[in-house]
């Protein structure tokens, strides 16, 4: 996994202080998941994971350091990558376990205390961001595939192809507040796949140049 921005007073050594690590980002995920970012304080941590609030405070600083900090960990969760031998059938796999991902009880909630703090800190942002594109690095795998068996175009970016299937679900689940089904999952990747196929997520270098009605490009 790629490196993550380091979270106020985020220390790993093992035995004590990585147990109560440990326990206070368990509780700071419980909450998020129950009472979203907005009810997330320092004292409510304290109290559900048994560590003092005077170490919350000293260590984490403020709510935004603990969401720091949980994300670090959920940087470090691998995520399923389907390998079918098709890329149509990866795809279809992929879009489906992103569904599925969050409709589990809990981390819709949590996905939207992680957004709502990373518009209010940069340092959240940021490592939001990092566990975003570390997450589609790996999920890009399938789109390198496909162009190694020659199923799509040479220049096919695969981060471009990974975003294009996820944004449907983000947007479904963010802006629209509605239901994330695997009906959505399956016009995701069918669409998605019709336009790598036909060359939409190739890098702008190497893509055709546009013809007019008459059927020469463009002057530039």
């Amino acid at each position: 996994m790629g490196e993550m921005p380091q979270a106020i007073g985020a220390v790993r050594p093992g035995g004590r202080t990585a147990r109560t690590r440990g326990a206070v980002l368990e509780a700071t995920r419980a909450e998020m998941e129950e009472a979203g970012y907005a009810g997330l304080t320092l004292e409510r941590v304290a109290e559900r994971s048994g560590v003092h609030v005077a170490t919350l405070y000293r260590r984490w600083r403020n709510v935004e350091g603990l969401v720091i900090d949980l994300l670090g960990e959920l940087g470090k969760t691998e995520i399923p990558i389907p390998d079918t031998g098709s890329f149509e059938n990866d795809l279809r796999a992929l879009a489906l376990e992103i569904a599925a991902l969050y409709r589990q009880p809990g981390h819709r909630a949590l996905v939207e205390g992680v957004i709502a703090a990373a518009l209010r800190s940069p340092e959240a942002s940021a490592a939001w961001a990092a566990v975003m594109a570390e997450r589609n690095r790996l999920a890009s795998e399938i789109v390198e595939r496909a162009v190694r068996r020659g199923e799509l175009p040479p220049e096919t970016d695969g981060i471009a192809v990974i975003n294009a299937v996820g944004a449907p679900v983000y947007y479904r689940m963010l802006v629209v507040r509605g239901e994330v089904d695997d009906a959505l999952a399956e016009t995701a990747a069918a669409t998605v796949h019709a336009g790598a196929l036909n060359g939409a997520f190739t890098r702008p270098q190497s893509r055709p140049r546009l013809r007019d009605a008459q059927g020469e490009p463009p002057r530039t």
